[in-house]
């Protein structure tokens, strides 16, 4: 049994891995190097995050054991406490928002005491008609229209009213009337998965994913322009070239079916209603900080976020990632740094490709139809925009987990063994 998996990124590598221990696998990828977007690169003896700021932790304990039992050991890796803030109307205030409103009072009395008011008030009736619905009833109007609604704006480039919420809720820390009212009268945090994670003892994500890679068959600079299946030979056939028992994509779900020989025009159209966002990334030396991210709702910068990467080093340094959505000249990203005295000198600069997943009102119904068509030939999808949503590195590594295991059971039961 010979698996072709198209794309070596973080999903592509994971499902490589663990399949490889029962079939001939081999993965196609289009660049020189394996990673996707969580590779990074080096500039100046700095390593950053071109695309987003990539960490690791999982609530998921079969991805835990995964990573540190399989891949890459658990004292390869150090823990870093997340310390996120906002700049929120001029002043620094603690991450998650709803668990800042003893510091906004500080500053805007009136504005903390309506944000009490508005979430207390908050009628959740778990139906929402879309994004800015499902901020408005969890958190009520004030800090929806003050904070969730101008920075989603931003960090889309799209109306919230216009947006799928399906998406949000395991992305947000969703508080209750008990977290809210401890975080009123005491010290409250972000308690998500992700309010501490790992990070390789070398400063380089690069790390993990070339442990990933170890071992796998990986065929570099193919680029898949050509998916059909010959059913006389019974074989999938890549490029005219490559010929596989089955196959595996990673690739963005409005490309692939581009690719299928007499793929369907429904399907076509569908796949060219997905929308996606590139993001804008510059690499800079500051001052110091502790932080390890700062969000920006406000319009008075181009920027969404900064990620100090120099934080998630040990020891730490003095080098933050500050983000854009879309494209943006190296000359806009430099004038709005400095408009900021922490950011000292610009050091390196990205566009990237696919970035993130726009959750548009009818993106739910696009991606299911394609996944069921692809489900249909028998291709098998998985990773973030092979499925066509906004999944951390660790959920890509579960949807692997969880696909090698329906592989092996379909499998089984077609021909009575794995091999």
């Amino acid at each position: 049994m010979k698996i072709g998996i198209l794309g070596a990124g973080i999903s592509g590598l994971s499902i490589g891995k663990l399949l490889s221990e029962f079939y001939d696998i081999e993965i196609l990828e289009k660049a020189n190097l394996h990673g996707g977007i969580a590779r990074t690169k080096t500039v100046n003896n700095v390593t950053y995050h071109v695309t987003g700021g990539h960490c690791f932790n999982s609530k998921y304990p079969d991805v835990l054991d995964f990573v540190f039992n399989k891949i890459m050991p658990y004292d390869q890796w150090h823990k870093i406490s997340r310390n996120s803030v906002i700049r929120f109307k001029g002043h620094e205030i603690s991450y998650p928002i709803e668990f800042a409103i003893r510091q906004i009072y500080n500053f805007d009395k009136h504005l903390a005491i309506s944000i009490v008011k508005d979430f207390l008030n908050a009628n959740d009736d778990n139906s929402y008609a879309n994004l800015e619905d499902w901020f408005r009833k969890k958190f009520g109007n004030t800090l929806a229209e003050e904070y969730f609604i101008p920075y989603n704006q931003k960090i889309w480039d799209k109306c919230p009213k216009d947006m799928d919420p399906s998406w949000v809720s395991d992305k947000l820390p969703i508080p209750n009337l008990d977290s809210f009212f401890h975080a009123l009268i005491d010290s409250a945090k972000d308690m998500m998965p992700h309010s501490e994670f790992y990070y390789p003892n070398t400063n380089n994500q690069n790390s993990f994913l070339d442990k990933l890679a170890e071992g796998l068959n990986i065929k570099y600079n193919i680029d898949v322009m050509s998916v059909k299946f010959d059913a006389e030979m019974k074989k999938w056939i890549i490029n005219n070239e490559f010929y596989y028992d089955l196959i595996i994509t990673t690739l963005p779900l409005n490309e692939i079916p581009n690719f299928i020989f007499n793929c369907p025009d429904s399907i076509l159209k569908a796949a060219s209603e997905l929308k996606y966002n590139k993001v804008t990334t510059m690499l800079w030396e500051t001052k110091p900080t502790t932080r390890t991210w700062s969000y920006f709702p406000d319009s008075d910068t181009l920027f969404h976020r900064q990620i100090h990467i120099g934080s998630f080093f040990k020891p730490s340094k003095n080098y933050t990632i500050t983000e854009a959505v879309g494209v943006r000249s190296y000359d806009e990203m430099v004038e709005n740094g400095k408009k900021d005295s922490f950011l000292i000198t610009p050091i390196d600069y990205h566009v990237s490709n696919h970035a993130y997943v726009v959750f548009n009102d009818n993106y739910k119904q696009n991606k299911d139809l394609i996944l069921q068509y692809l489900k249909s030939i028998g291709i098998y999808s998985v990773g973030r925009f092979a499925e066509w949503e906004y999944y951390n590195m660790d959920v890509c590594i579960k949807k692997a987990i969880d696909l090698k295991q329906e592989i092996i059971n379909i499998l089984e039961q077609e021909n009575g063994k794995l091999f």
